[in-house]
């Protein structure tokens, strides 16, 4: 190590507190991080390309600042998917370091990574009071029934209102509407289910009848519309 002139030149002042960092709440624990392996926790974080027209949620789950386990869900771009297929393979077994300073394909899951990583060594995660954490596994609760991310997707206009297209519990087949012509209720396809059932042997039309359900005040609607059609 190379010190300036000026520097060398200077008397000596003795350093005074010494108390280290900060403790973090991790799994349970007060942990004083001062190295990576010193990081563990379970978290999410979210990141989305420079056009913003896509996005990533990003879930890991890391133990003694490995990362043991990834869950990448896109949504918005095709070529994001692609992405994260590349994601999940590179992102377990490395450390979060390595995975902040590893160009990850996508912008999108780049931002979800380094939003991520701020989460986690500040102490801001998901298994922060968890004794021992979440096991590794954990990052599965997140999906839905078939393991299907959940996803929401609306659309509407001024001059004809709004579409429901998928809610959380599945893809949306109808849309219930009062005397007024607002919505009350809609009925859902629960795809991952029903997928699922059909791979462990059941008909097609039999697991789609049997995965059908509704929401709301559906029964008693004055009209039904197809939101992909009408």
């Amino acid at each position: 190590m190379h010190y300036s002139k000026k520097v060398e030149d200077m008397c000596i002042v003795a350093k005074g507190p010494k108390h280290g960092p900060a403790p973090i709440p991790e799994e349970g624990k007060w942990v004083k991080a001062t190295e990576i392996k010193d990081i563990s926790g379970m978290t999410h974080g979210v990141g989305w390309c420079a056009p913003q027209q896509g996005t990533c949620k990003l879930t890991l789950n890391v133990k003694e600042g490995i990362i043991e386990e990834a869950l990448v869900e896109t949504i918005g771009c095709s070529g994001m998917t692609h992405s994260a297929a590349m994601a999940a393979e590179i992102l377990p077994g490395k450390t979060i370091l390595e995975a902040l300073n590893t160009d990850l394909v996508c912008d999108a899951i780049n931002v979800a990574m380094r939003e991520l990583f701020l989460q986690i060594v500040y102490g801001r995660t998901q298994s922060a009071f968890s004794d021992d954490g979440l096991e590794i596994g954990g990052g599965l609760d997140d999906l839905g029934k078939g393991l299907r991310s959940q996803v929401g997707t609306m659309y509407s206009t001024k001059v004809k209102g709004v579409r429901y297209l998928e809610m959380a519990e599945g893809y949306v087949t109808k849309i219930a509407l009062d005397e007024n012509n607002e919505v009350c209720g809609y009925q859902f396809v629960r795809l991952g289910k029903m997928l699922e059932d059909i791979r462990h042997g059941m008909q097609p039309n039999d697991a789609y009848e049997k995965n059908i359900g509704q929401y709301g005040r559906f029964d008693n609607a004055a009209k039904y519309i197809d939101p992909r059609e009408e």
